[in-house]
């Protein structure tokens, strides 16, 4: 697929598989700690697949959260259980420091940056906050497009800019969350396409909707997708025709993550629309992606079987505004910390029994040269 400008072009030609050498070297330390070898479970696997990604010894550490805003046109019809006018109020609260993605950010160490990718009203300015309003909230996409394709490439290069700007403030981790009241119905309708299955299998309540709006809300998916047409084959297409603003910058985040060599981690349904997308035009960002948990979202499931990806953590949750994420970062933290700080065999005295361990000829030469591949 042709992708529409030089610099999304230039960031997916710039992500790299993971470095297989330092995970390897990675194993191998986790396999000399003292423990039984994989007894660490997914925090190992964790600590190797962010050793390839940093291409040296894994960090954790500074943390930030990017929640991305905007409206959706289709709110207009009554999916939500509240109005559009709610999208730039949590935004404000955000900004303030009351909501429940600042609270989780502050217990778990992350800065929170907000971006207004195109809500209704305008924002003050904020030191916190990046202002792009690509256009003032996305087409009602059950009846025509979200956005032209050149606003969802600029949705995307927003993403890939403010993404570039909090990793050069020196953040190795970064969280996507999102707020956009109708978001669901734009994810449900970018899950279908991309799936193929029917929009009733993959389509749930959002924001807590009853089951008379749940209807109204499928039909409406359901005549998005037929009205609009979008191409499966080409994420751009998709993303233009039902997608959103919030949803493109999240893709342009992902993208441009991983292009530097940073970690993602993916919240609910809304941003795994968003890492589906950026899959789809780049294969290789999967690698650098975590998924944080299962939402309650009815599609949420379905679409984490079809990225074959399984969350950390089950906790019935549908929030948004990357709250699930931010409630990953001590898992990533833990196996960091593992990694970093627990003594191998050697430096306790202690005998590795069966499973061995590196002699210490070895270990210390392998340590030697992975402490330094600090890239």
């Amino acid at each position: 697929m042709k992708i529409s400008t030089e610099i999304i072009n230039k960031t997916v030609a710039s992500i790299q598989e993971l470095d297989t050498c330092s995970m390897e070297m990675a194993r191998q330390r986790l396999d000399s700690l003292t423990k039984p070898r994989g007894s660490l479970g997914l925090l190992e696997d964790i600590a190797v697949k962010l050793a390839g990604i940093c291409r040296g010894v894994p960090v954790s550490e500074p943390k930030t959260v990017i929640v991305l805003a905007g409206d959706h046109g289709i709110a207009g019809e009554g999916v939500s259980a509240y109005p559009q006018e709610v999208t730039c109020q949590m935004m404000r609260n955000f900004l303030s420091g009351g909501a429940a993605i600042n609270v989780l950010a502050r217990l778990t160490g992350a800065h929170v940056a907000v971006v207004d990718m195109g809500v209704l009203e305008e924002i003050e300015p904020h030191e916190n906050l990046y202002i792009y309003r690509v256009r003032k909230g996305t087409g009602n996409i059950a009846n025509g497009p979200a956005m032209t394709r050149e606003e969802a490439a600029a949705a995307l290069e927003a993403g890939i800019e403010v993404a570039g700007k909090e990793i050069k403030k020196g953040c190795s981790v970064i969280a996507v969350g999102e707020m956009g009241i109708g978001n669901t119905s734009a994810s449900s309708a970018i899950l279908s396409v991309l799936t193929g299955y029917k929009v009733e299998r993959v389509i749930g309540v959002g924001t807590g909707v009853n089951q008379e709006v749940l209807q109204k809300k499928i039909t409406l998916v359901n005549q998005a997708v037929n009205v609009n047409l979008p191409n499966p084959n080409d994420p751009i297409d998709v993303l233009s025709k039902v997608g959103g603003l919030e949803i493109g910058g999240m893709v342009g985040v992902i993208l441009g993550a991983a292009a530097a060599g940073v970690p993602v981690i993916v919240d609910g349904f809304v941003s795994g629309a968003a890492a589906m997308l950026a899959i789809e035009m780049a294969p290789l960002c999967s690698e650098y992606l975590f998924f944080s948990h299962l939402s309650a979202e009815a599609g949420h499931r379905v679409m984490l079987d079809w990225l074959k990806k399984e969350p950390f953590l089950h906790l019935n949750m549908r929030l948004g505004e990357g709250t699930g994420a931010v409630l990953a970062f001590p898992i990533i933290d833990a196996a960091v910390k593992i990694f970093q700080e627990m003594a191998t065999f050697r430096e306790a005295g202690i005998s590795s029994g069966t499973e061995g361990g590196l002699d210490p000829e070895t270990e210390a030469q392998v340590f030697n040269e992975f402490w330094k591949r600090r890239f």
